[in-house]
């Protein structure tokens, strides 16, 4: 039991060691020497970790900017964040939350081997969060022990496999088929968005053709522009906040300056995960050939979204500001309908709001990412007030889940089990099972992983 924790709690929720155990496994596939498993194995886990740290410090300063903005507005409400909301969750369900999402990791690789649907789902936090929200709803239906296992893994691990291909023909123009697709459960938001910038803008005129007057050419350089731009955002939350409520979180330090070191370092947190993000890729994409010949053919590894940031760096503030008004213009919305007040989370709406502003870019420029991003940020708002109903015991903290795809099968999983109680779950399992079973007597199209040369 303390081994099934260990490797459950410490290791498949954790992307580095996944990641470092996928690259060595398709090292030694391919038969490549000792130097190239080293390397190919400590790369990814050393970038994933640099992308985990640089995550870190743009959580860690995003959350003063949250509490100066809830202070100076006077909003108060409920702050959707996966990992509060996930924390509170494993006194509840711990081991329920442990069980399902081993299930599901083990139910996604027998799916990429067996089935059409060849995506590893690599991104294990993200795993874990919603193996966490699946035993919340279906622990409502009064569903227990291996049955509840059984259904939460299967529901996690064919979400895991299909959620990646619905939008790949996106994710492939975003990285121009550089064989990975998107590993994150706020996809469908990513996709939808990608979508509306295909309806109302023009690829052509991309963020990142952006003209920028000589004089302002170091605005090219995305550490600068990012910071510039939070710097902007914390002086006028600071401002409005107050010196006395700035100080207090600050310990002391002049509202100003804080204000200052924390848009600044948040600036240095978003360098670090691309920094990152090109060490992941510059090793995981051709060792994983080795997993796409010799063990499960044609597989392609599905990261997390903060993976796909380098490839449209002015993108990811379009969207993230796009996302953030968004969401501000959703929770007036639930406001003047008198539903629970959803305030913007910084955190789902820099990540998520960041890659809806890529998606509608690849499709359609500048006007896609602003749009599509922004129609991300209303879902944000309006999805999890629409999921706390549904979470049971977990609906009454002050914290939900905050990203899209939580949203949609919590809701939907939650309402058909409410109305139909186990039937309503038997009927969603018997869909996937079609969806991912029936492609496999049809003759279509499979997208062949295009890996590079390395090695």
């Amino acid at each position: 039991m303390n081994l099934l924790r260990i490797i459950g709690n410490d290791i498949l929720t954790s992307p580095a060691f996944l990641l470092g155990i996928i690259s060595l496994i398709g090292l030694v596939a391919l038969k490549k020497p000792f130097n190239k498993l080293i390397t190919g194995t400590l790369k990814p886990i050393i970038g994933y970790i640099m992308l985990g740290a640089g995550a870190g410090v743009i959580v860690k300063n995003l959350d003063p900017l949250g509490k100066m903005i809830e202070h100076g507005f006077n909003i108060t409400g409920v702050v959707p964040n996966n990992e509060a909301i996930t924390s509170i969750a494993q006194d509840i369900l711990g081991k329920e939350t442990m069980f399902i999402l081993l299930a599901g990791l083990i139910i996604n690789v027998l799916i990429a081997r067996f089935t059409k649907y060849k995506y590893i789902f690599l991104t294990g936090h993200h795993s874990f969060f919603m193996a966490c929200m699946l035993s919340a709803v279906l622990s409502t239906s009064g569903l227990k022990g291996a049955t509840l296992i059984l259904a939460g893994g299967f529901l996690l691990g064919a979400w895991s496999a299909i959620s990646p291909s619905i939008g790949q023909k996106y994710t492939d123009l975003v990285t121009d088929d550089d064989g990975i697709a998107m590993g994150h459960f706020g996809s469908l938001g990513y996709y939808i968005s990608a979508f509306i910038g295909s309806k109302v803008g023009n690829k052509e005129k991309s963020t990142e053709h952006i003209d920028i007057p000589e004089k302002y050419n170091f605005l090219r350089d995305s550490t600068i522009s990012t910071a510039i731009t939070m710097v902007v955002f914390y002086l006028i939350a600071a401002i409005v906040a107050g010196p006395k409520y700035v100080q207090g979180l600050s310990g002391g330090t002049n509202y100003i300056v804080y204000a200052l070191t924390s848009a600044l370092s948040f600036a240095v947190g978003v360098t670090i995960v691309y920094n990152g993000v090109r060490m992941i890729l510059s090793e995981l994409i051709p060792a994983f050939q080795g997993v796409s010949q010799k063990i499960i053919p044609k597989a392609i590894p599905a990261v997390d979204c903060a993976v796909f940031f380098t490839y449209a760096p002015n993108a990811v503030l379009i969207g993230f500001i796009s996302s953030f008004i968004g969401g501000i213009i959703g929770m007036l919305i639930l406001g003047g309908m008198g539903a629970v007040l959803i305030i913007p989370g910084l955190v789902p709406h820099f990540f998520c709001g960041a890659t809806a502003g890529i998606y509608g870019n690849a499709t359609g420029g500048k006007k896609g990412a602003v749009i599509g991003s922004f129609v991300n940020g209303l879902f944000l708002a309006f999805l999890p007030a629409f999921l706390l109903p549904v979470l049971g015991n977990l609906g009454f903290q002050n914290t939900t889940f905050g990203d899209f795809d939580f949203g949609v099968i919590g809701i939907i999983i939650g309402n058909l089990v409410n109305k139909f109680g186990n039937t309503g779950i038997i009927s969603i399992v018997v869909i996937l099972l079609a969806v991912l079973i029936v492609p496999n007597f049809m003759k279509t199209k499979t997208h062949v992983i295009n890996a590079k040369d390395e090695y």
